[in-house]
C-alpha cells in the first residue's frame, strides 16, 4: 500500500492561520469600537438631545418674536394699504385660530407641545392626519412641515454632497502640503486657500455664472431646468443637471476646503514633528504608513469635530449665494420667512436645522472614537 510522502503543506496552513487572524481581529477591533463605555456614551448623548432641543426651542421663538408686530398685522397694513379693510371680528378671529391672542408663553406652549404630539380628537389631526402640529404657515397658505418637506431631502442631500467633495478635495492636498512643506506646491495651495477664503461667496458665484454664459452661452441658474422641473430627472437631462451642479459645488465647497486645507496641513505638520514619528522611522517604519496611520489620524480630529459646525454652514450660511445661484434649499426660505415674519416656519426651519447638527455632533463624536482610539468616554485613564 503507497503512503503518501508528500510533505505538508505549511505555507498553506500558515496563510490559512492568517486569515483567521485577520478575520478574529477584525472583529476584535469591531468589538473594542463599540466597548461599554461608547455604548453609554452614546446613549446619554441621545437623551440629552431631548432637552438640549427644548432649550433650543424656547431660545429659537425668543428670536422670532423679537421684530415688532406679527405677520397677521403686516397682512392687514398690506391689504388695508390696497384699499380692501377686514372688520375687527374677522381679524380678532384669525388671531384665535393662529393662536396669535395668548400671551408669548401660551404661543410657546402651544406650538411646542403640538409639534411633540397631537392627540386625534383635534382639528388640526382630523384636517391633516398628523400627530404633529407644526402650525401653519401664513405666507405660503400650507402647513409649515409640508413647506418644510418640499426643501428638506433637496437641502440634505446638496449638502452632504457638498461636504463630501469638499472633504475628498481639501484632504488629500492638505496632507500633500504639509509632507512637501516650502514647495511650489505648498505655496500655491497656501496661496489658493487665502483668496478662497478671502472672497465672498456670491461674489464668486457671480463671476462663475459670467463665465459660465460667456463660454456655453448658459448661466446654469438653478439646479433644474424646465424640463427637469417638468419630467424630473431623466437619463436625457442627466447630463445637463450634472453640468448645473458644478458652480453650486465649485462656490459652496471653495471656502471650506480652503479652511479645511489650512487647518490639516496646520495639524499635519505638528504631528510630523513629533517624537513618536521620529521613532517610527528610527525603526524602519514606512513613511506612506507613518503619514496615514499614525499622522493623519491624529491630524484630522478637529476636522471630524467640526462636521457639525460645517453642516449648520452649508445648511444656512450660505443663503445669499443660494440666493443667487436660485438654488431652492432650506437657507432662502428661512430668510423669506423672517423678512415676511412667518414665524411658526422660521421656528420649525430652525428647529429642523438644530435637529440635524445634534445628530451631526453625535456622529462626529462616534468618528473621532474610531479614528483615535486613546479617546475615553467613560472618564479616567485606561
Amino acid at each position: 500500500m503507497r503512503q503518501n510522502t508528500s510533505p505538508p503543506n505549511h505555507k498553506g496552513n500558515r496563510m490559512n492561520e492568517e486569515n483567521t487572524r485577520s478575520k478574529t481581529g477584525f472583529f476584535e477591533a469591531i468589538g473594542n469600537f463599540f466597548r461599554k463605555d461608547l455604548v453609554s456614551y452614546i446613549i446619554k448623548r441621545i437623551l440629552a438631545i431631548f432637552p438640549s432641543m427644548l432649550l433650543i426651542s424656547f431660545i429659537i421663538f425668543v428670536v422670532i418674536q423679537l421684530p415688532p408686530g406679527d405677520y397677521l398685522s403686516a397682512y392687514v397694513a398690506k391689504l388695508a394699504g390696497q384699499g380692501e379693510y377686514l372688520s375687527a371680528d374677522v381679524i380678532a378671529q384669525m388671531r384665535e385660530d393662529f393662536d396669535l391672542d395668548k400671551p408669548f408663553l401660551g404661543q410657546y406652549w402651544s406650538w411646542i407641545t403640538g409639534i411633540i404630539y397631537t392627540p386625534s380628537n383635534t382639528t388640526w389631526y382630523r384636517l391633516y392626519g398628523s400627530h404633529h402640529n407644526w402650525k401653519y404657515s401664513f405666507a405660503y397658505k400650507q402647513t409649515v412641515w409640508s413647506v418644510i418637506n418640499s426643501r428638506l431631502p433637496l437641502t440634505v442631500w446638496f449638502t452632504l454632497a457638498v461636504m463630501v467633495f469638499q472633504y475628498l478635495i481639501a484632504i488629500p492636498l492638505a496632507v500633500y502640503s504639509a509632507t512637501h512643506q516650502y514647495s511650489f506646491g505648498d505655496y500655491l495651495l497656501s496661496f489658493i486657500g487665502f483668496i478662497g477664503s478671502a472672497v465672498p461667496g456670491f461674489i464668486l458665484a457671480i463671476l462663475c455664472m459670467v463665465l459660465s454664459y460667456k463660454w456655453t452661452g448658459n448661466a446654469m441658474v438653478g439646479l433644474f431646468s424646465a424640463d427637469m422641473m417638468k419630467n424630473g430627472i431623466t437619463w436625457a437631462n442627466l447630463g445637463e443637471f450634472l453640468r448645473r451642479l458644478i458652480i453650486p459645488f465649485i462656490v459652496l465647497g471653495l471656502g471650506g476646503t480652503c479652511g479645511t486645507i489650512r487647518q490639516v496641513r496646520a495639524q499635519m505638520l505638528d504631528e510630523l514633528s513629533q517624537p513618536y514619528t521620529l521613532t517610527a522611522r528610527a525603526k524602519g517604519v514606512s513613511e506612506t504608513k507613518i503619514i496615514w496611520k499614525y499622522c493623519f489620524r491624529a491630524a484630522v480630529n478637529p476636522t471630524v469635530t467640526g462636521l457639525g459646525t460645517a453642516l449648520s454652514h452649508l445648511f444656512s450660511g450660505s443663503t445669499v449665494t443660494a440666493m443667487v445661484l436660485n438654488i431652492m434649499i432650506m437657507g432662502p426660505l428661512l430668510y423669506e420667512a423672517l423678512l415676511s415674519q412667518d414665524m411658526y416656519l422660521a421656528g420649525g426651519i430652525v428647529m429642523v436645522q438644530a435637529f440635524l447638527v445634534e445628530v451631526g455632533i453625535l456622529l462626529a463624536d462616534i468618528g473621532i472614537a474610531f479614528l483615535d482610539p486613546r479617546i475615553r468616554f467613560s472618564g479616567g485613564s485606561k
